[in-house]
């Protein structure tokens, strides 16, 4: 799969998705800011030819990996901040950093996180974008016997309550299942004024949740739009098959796969970027690009693919991805980008 030139995307900040046997990204071309690989077992982040790389266990041993790549026009400074990694080249910033397997995460997320916050305000990118929370065993339970993924959002909570007079608003994030226990957190923040969040009118507030979800709601918006010169790009968070707050098409796949591809049209449109003060024509489900489906059950995946292939664009960079998903009755998740 061949990378964006300079003619074909956004000027600043861009990426692409591609599959590689073995083998990493190295064709893409700017300057990295960063790379998430989906691979076949986990591993400490670390700074590869000088930019970060977050590998996350996502993908059975001897598959092609999954390498997501970050780019950007301006020339990167990268480092290691204690065990995270980063780079910023003036106006983004990417960070990466990984918890091990733990008894139970509450504490250790609460730290992880104010850490990662603490570090991006004070390098001045204020407008958190985009997050990806992948976490092992999501669905399981720690030492006490809480579901993992309940365990992570009241630390993740948390670590936004101790900093909501710096991170007042939550950006578009993602928190779905590996295949080794741990959490791979990784980020991109801006320098201030260019973001709006985005929330969906058939969805609630997923931080405003009811406590039948947990302790504490988790800690995203559906949406992020980030102003780029004269254009921008709107990622969408992890979606499925939720209304209102409640899981639909219990145990249908289609139906959840559908129910999620019209969630994502509604939040995408130009009504609802209009009420969010987005100017322009808005966007179509059709416009998502490097669209990463995350499927629970391996036997589904050639439904889900199946639907996907008649809605997305044939140009669209898609990954599949066979995890857990953040609620035992959720089978399907899909994210991405709109430029």
């Amino acid at each position: 799969m061949s990378y964006p030139q300079r003619g074909d995307r956004t000027p600043g900040l861009w990426s692409a998705l591609a599959s590689k046997a073995g083998a990493s990204a190295e064709s893409a071309s700017g300057n990295l800011l960063g790379r998430i690989s989906y691979a076949g077992e986990p591993a400490e982040p670390v700074l590869a030819d000088g930019a970060p790389r977050l590998t996350a266990h996502m993908a059975a041993k001897n598959l092609a990996t999954t390498e997501e790549v970050w780019q950007t026009d301006r020339p990167v400074r990268s480092g290691t901040a204690g065990e995270a990694v980063f780079a910023e080249d003036g106006e983004h910033l990417f960070y990466a950093v990984r918890l091990g397997p733990q008894p139970t995460y509450r504490e250790r997320v609460r730290d992880l996180y104010e850490n990662a916050l603490e570090f991006t305000w004070s390098r001045g990118y204020t407008d958190l974008v985009r997050i990806w929370n992948l976490i092992g065993e999501i669905t399981g339970r720690n030492a006490e016997g809480v579901e993992i993924y309940r365990d992570f959002c009241t630390g993740r909570a948390e670590a936004f309550a101790a900093l909501a007079d710096r991170f007042p608003r939550l950006s578009a994030a993602t928190g779905i299942g590996t295949l080794s226990p741990g959490i791979d957190l990784c980020f991109l923040s801006a320098k201030p004024g260019r973001t709006t969040h985005l929330e969906n009118p058939r969805q609630t507030p997923a931080y405003q949740y009811p406590s039948e979800y947990g302790p504490r709601s988790p800690s995203f918006a559906r949406a992020t739009f980030l102003r780029d010169q004269n254009a921008g790009s709107l990622f969408v968070s992890g979606t499925a098959s939720i209304l209102g707050a409640d899981t639909a098409h219990v145990d249908d796949i289609a139906g959840q796969t559908l129910e999620t591809l019209r969630n994502i049209d509604v939040l995408v449109g130009s009504e609802n970027l209009g009420r969010h003060g987005v100017r322009g024509d808005g966007y179509t489900v059709r416009d998502l690009d490097q669209v990463k489906v995350y499927v629970r059950d391996s036997a589904h995946i050639s439904t889900v693919r199946n639907i996907c292939s008649l809605v997305f664009s044939p140009g669209s960079e898609i990954a599949y991805f066979n995890v857990d998903v953040c609620r035992p009755d959720l089978l399907v998740e899909i994210e991405g980008v709109c430029r």
